[in-house]
């Protein structure tokens, strides 16, 4: 090869592309990384009724790395996700210096074990809320089967008793409810067919508990948990009825 000038001039030519090639690449990363394309707005969309535009543009600013070009989009996502409320977050760049962060809020639909929140597709969350909540709980992973059940629960019962305070899952599978408003009344479901169970209580709840508290009777227990039927317990009923026998 070294004995031919043809093929000598042909390694050149390549030596000469590759280094053209690189001083080029070089010359693109350092312009990318001049102040010239350094992203100057951040516009924050979405409907925001909880976490802050002020607050998720600072992390933004703060998170920064680079320009409009070199901007490390999965970093900044990630800090992002971290601010409470947020579920989703999306980044944008607009030409020539526009960060576009569109956001997706948690809704909240209950409040989930050790102080923390789930919303309506069973994701659980961190964020502070002073309002009103039904309390759901379940083992370690149960969160969105919950959620799902205390959906399905409430709008069986809607209508008919009360609203759902609170929602248990066992660890071995037992559902337990309770209704709220006052009087409210824990419902033991238990773990076979619960849907069916609790489809026959409400069926049969005008001539039941709520025939009982015609008669004066609270009742505060039901249990789901027999094969053709359901037990109730009413404090004092078998009391008054002496009373008004004797």
């Amino acid at each position: 090869m070294w004995d031919s000038p043809r093929q000598l001039n042909g390694l050149a030519l390549a030596f000469a592309i590759a280094a053209l090639a690189f001083f080029a690449w070089g010359g693109i990363v350092w312009a990318a990384r001049q102040p010239v394309f350094a992203l100057r707005h951040v516009v924050v969309e979405g409907r925001l009724q909880r976490a802050s535009a002020a607050h998720l543009e600072a992390v933004v600013r703060e998170e920064l790395r680079g320009t409009f070009f070199t901007l490390r989009l999965a970093e900044a996502r990630a800090s992002l996700q971290r601010v409470p409320w947020v579920k989703t977050i999306a980044l944008r760049r607009q030409w020539p210096d526009t960060l576009l962060v569109t956001v997706i809020e948690h809704q909240p639909l209950a409040r989930w074990i050790e102080g923390t929140l789930v919303d309506s597709e069973g994701e659980v969350f961190a964020a502070d809320f002073s309002g009103e909540l039904p309390q759901l709980s379940g083992p370690e992973g149960s969160a969105r089967l919950v959620a799902a059940r205390y959906l399905d629960y409430g709008a069986a019962l809607a209508g008919r008793t009360a609203a759902i305070s609170e929602l248990s899952l066992s660890s071995r599978g037992g559902w337990r409810l309770r209704t709220s408003g006052s009087p409210s009344i824990t419902i033991e479901i238990g773990r076979s067919e619960p849907a069916e169970r609790l489809a026959r209580f409400i069926a049969n709840y005008g001539r039941t508990v709520a025939a009982l508290a015609r008669a004066g009777a609270r009742v505060d227990y039901v249990d789901l948990r027999y094969g053709n039927g359901f037990a109730v317990r009413a404090p004092g009923f078998a009391d008054k009825t002496t009373r008004r026998t004797g």
